[in-house]
């Protein structure tokens, strides 16, 4: 069996199509592609071909986890939750999962510090409710403390922050109990929300 073809993906311009014997048999990423060292003319066993198959849907999961990781940061059990979704097996999760981090596109550490910054920038929220949403991540206790340790914000401030900027929603504005459940929900305590409450009321 020969490859007669190889020619770049129209939908995917980062894919190319191995034609053997004149039809579609398997695909390959641009550098899958070259590291392969494959050619026009090339003979191929059937155990070859069965082989290159498999690199090529090994192949297009490292790729879609790159898009994955691509779109926003990941901790590194999202990836891999990621990939037990796409039926990935235990090894080829852990291939793909240690090529990412010695490409450092995965770091829980960096991924808990963006965490904490971005949250204090767009989001804010309580220490406890930023703590609480990094270990359903899976992120380390160190790396948890370590990123909170970069983010040394006033949470008084916050809170008195949050306050201000919900009590002008309809919804909150003359709602107690609603602004106050929606506080603890960000995982402030009572006695803090009815001080900044107290506070806001006062101003």
């Amino acid at each position: 069996m020969k490859i007669t073809k190889i020619t770049q993906q129209q939908k995917d311009r980062s894919r190319y199509s191995i034609y053997v014997d004149e039809r579609y048999s398997f695909s390959l990423s641009e550098g899958a592609l070259l590291k392969s060292g494959l050619a026009s003319g090339q003979e191929l066993s059937q155990e070859d071909i069965k082989a290159y198959k498999q690199k090529s849907a090994d192949d297009k999961l490292y790729n879609r986890a790159l898009k994955y990781v691509a779109m926003r940061p990941r901790s590194v059990w999202e990836i891999q939750t990621y990939l037990e979704r796409k039926h990935s097996p235990a090894p080829l999760t852990e291939q793909i999962t240690n090529k990412l981090i010695n490409l450092d596109l995965l770091n829980d550490e960096k991924f808990a510090r963006m965490f904490v910054r971005d949250r204090a920038l767009l989001r804010p929220t309580s220490r406890r409710k930023m703590i609480a949403e990094l270990r359903k991540k899976h992120v380390s206790e160190e790396a948890i403390e370590a990123a909170l340790l970069t983010e040394q914000t006033d949470e008084a401030v916050v809170l008195r922050e949050l306050v201000a900027k919900k009590r002008q929603l309809a919804k909150f504005k003359h709602d107690d109990l609603k602004l106050m459940q929606y506080l603890a929900r960000q995982g402030f305590g009572y006695s803090d929300i009815k001080s900044a409450l107290d506070q806001y009321q006062d101003d």
